[in-house]
């Protein structure tokens, strides 16, 4: 569902991304995992069409990143790690300009559901300026997974969420995995990875040092082998 080749990608100078592989199958969730200036977001960008390779081969969905972006960008979901949300817009007509835009018919009960998933069925018509941190994460993720893309993008869903909005996330990328797509989660945090994720890409300064299984991630061995991994 997700093919990569040789990513690199260059802003002048800097190469945030410096020859990333990845294979990732439907059914499955796969974290990119490692520190802050990992190259993470960068590469989630890459994959959402946001940001071109400076070098190799994207595929997502079967379509060609650099050629076919468009028909790529129809078939995912992106949560991105920072903005994303109109600051004079409501969750409510939020959701409601996705589904115009995607021409989704009898989406308001999936609306519904989703807000009240993730604690957001108080604000559904408050305008996201005067919303918390977690609030705009939470409220990404629901914009991200609203249309059951056959890839779902995540980049830091975690970050600043309170239990409740990790347990409503978890849930999400498994029944986005239940009902046959790909699912992409970056984050620093390593036992959230593990939770929600069956492999693992550990990124190092824009490299990739390490594609696992999340379980040998796991325990007081992973984390030694985590922190090796990043030293």
């Amino acid at each position: 569902m997700v093919e990569v080749r040789g990513l690199r990608v260059r802003f002048g100078a800097v190469e945030a991304v410096s020859g990333i592989d990845l294979d990732a199958r439907p059914g499955q969730a796969t974290a990119l995992l490692g520190r802050n200036g990992a190259g993470k977001s960068t590469t989630m960008r890459v994959l959402a069409g946001v940001v071109p390779p400076t070098e190799g081969t994207v595929h997502v969905a079967g379509h060609d990143l650099r050629t076919d972006r468009l028909a790529a960008q129809h078939r995912l979901g992106y949560c991105p790690d920072v903005g994303g949300l109109v600051p004079r817009a409501t969750p409510w007509e939020h959701l409601q300009l996705a589904a115009r835009l995607r021409r989704l018919d009898d989406w308001e009960d999936r609306a519904r559901d989703l807000l009240e998933r993730f604690e957001l069925g108080a604000v559904t018509h408050r305008v996201t300026a005067g919303f918390s941190h977690g609030m705009g994460r939470r409220m990404s993720v629901v914009l991200a997974a609203f249309h059951r893309p056959a890839v779902l993008l995540l980049d830091e869903p975690f970050d600043g969420v309170d239990p409740l909005g990790v347990e409503a996330t978890m849930d999400v990328i498994a029944d986005a995995r239940a009902a046959g797509a790909c699912v992409l989660v970056s984050t620093h945090l390593r036992e959230l990875a593990i939770e929600a994720c069956t492999t693992a890409l550990v990124l190092r300064g824009g490299a990739q040092v390490a594609d696992v299984s999340a379980q040998e991630l796991a325990g007081e061995d992973g984390a030694r082998a985590y922190r090796s991994l990043l030293d």
